[in-house]
């Protein structure tokens, strides 16, 4: 059972959930943060606090933040990162140029531009509103962030228009990097008398450059009213061409918007609470870490036994990643060489589309299939009818 509701419902419908039953699993939100003890308490499995999530992902995108690739998915010893090209050494290589397998063994398995997910190829372009999807151990996205990371930055604080949960959630995160900030907030009861809160309308060029616009690196706006945010996009654009500009969008439908606006990130409350809600329930079958690309398990089809992963061809017939191996001889093998020869036993992480999923399946499950079935067939004799 799932609660959205507002806390005080959640927890009643819990409560009365386990009056009748003990073995429904419960998933609530709480929006505020103080709420989650409570609906735990009445008996939830699981509690998701979306705002502080959202919070804590912008913050993590900032530049300065983002001096590591951001970790956004685990999948046993395999972890899913995102990586802003923005001011990199990377802006302006195509990927086979940029050397990373080579130089610190991660994978670039796709990139996003402008909110749209594309299968990275040696060829993909990286652009300053390029954001990385990178496979690796721990091990190779550190040694990646040492060689990749934003090496100069403006020492002004980084902007978050407004205050509310999502806003505190980034300011926390950005105080525990120990990156300095300045939110602006309308309410003057939010500032309670602290200096990093400028009281204010953010559509006010004077708050705004007493909050630091003109020296910020970057702008976090947070506010649940997609259409003010857009209105907010546009002017922060305005009056800084260079700045990062990173949106919540609370509809789906309003990021591709957001992008035009300007926004070169946009995290949507939308997909994040189903990314969540749906991993919470697959468990560690498949992991989404975000719309519609999974990260997912397969056992080796029966055509590519012995085959090298060069003479699977599994990326450029399936749009399909190899990102590890699970072999019963030699463990997880994180991101393994195109001359890795493919046994019975092995099992294959891949990441992909939902659309690419499918097209593995048929490509190297279904036709192998047909295949056996009609070489089975008698020459002359008929399928048996179906009962």
């Amino acid at each position: 059972a799932f609660f959205n509701c507002s806390d005080q419902t959640n927890t009643h419908a819990v409560f009365t959930l386990r009056e009748l039953t003990r073995s429904t699993p419960a998933v609530s939100t709480a929006d505020s943060p103080h709420s989650v003890d409570i609906l735990e308490m009445a008996g939830s499995n699981q509690v998701f606090q979306f705002s502080g999530m959202l919070g804590r992902s912008l913050a993590r995108r900032v530049l300065g933040v983002s001096m590591h690739a951001n970790v956004i998915g685990r999948f046993s010893d395999l972890l899913i990162a995102e990586f802003p090209a923005m001011r990199t050494p990377l802006v302006g290589k195509s990927i086979a140029e940029s050397r990373v397998r080579e130089t610190t063994g991660v994978n670039i398995v796709g990139v996003w531009e402008r909110g749209s997910f594309y299968p990275a190829s040696p060829a993909t372009l990286m652009s300053s509103h390029t954001v990385l999807v990178l496979a690796g151990s721990q091990e190779q996205l550190g040694k990646f962030g040492s060689v990749f990371a934003v090496r100069e930055l403006s020492h002004g604080p980084v902007l978050i228009i407004g205050g509310g949960n999502e806003g505190v959630a980034a300011a926390e995160t950005l105080r525990e990097s120990g990156i300095d900030y300045r939110i602006v907030e309308k309410s003057p009861r939010v500032a309670r008398g602290d200096d990093r809160i400028v009281v204010g309308d953010a559509a006010d060029m004077n708050a705004l450059k007493t909050a630091g616009i003109d020296n910020a690196p970057s702008v976090l706006i947070t506010t649940r009213h997609d259409d003010l945010n857009i209105y907010l996009t546009i002017y922060c654009r305005s009056i800084r061409p260079d700045i990062q500009i990173i949106s919540r969008a609370t509809r789906e439908r309003s990021v591709s918007k957001l992008h035009e606006a300007g926004a070169d990130l946009v995290m949507s409350y939308a997909s994040m609470g189903a990314n969540a809600v749906i991993n919470y329930v697959k468990g560690d079958d498949v992991l989404m870490v975000a719309e519609d690309l999974d990260v997912f398990r397969e056992r080796v089809p029966e055509p590519l036994y012995n085959r090298t992963l060069a003479q699977s061809e599994i990326r450029s017939r399936t749009r399909c990643s190899v990102v590890a191996i699970v072999s019963s001889g030699e463990g997880t093998l994180i991101n393994p060489g195109p001359k890795y020869e493919l046994q019975p036993t092995d099992e294959l992480i891949l990441i992909g589309t939902s659309e690419a999923e499918k097209l593995f399946s048929r490509t190297f499950k279904e036709r192998h299939a047909a295949s056996h079935s009609s070489k089975n067939q008698r020459p002359g004799s008929s399928a048996p009818a179906s009962i």
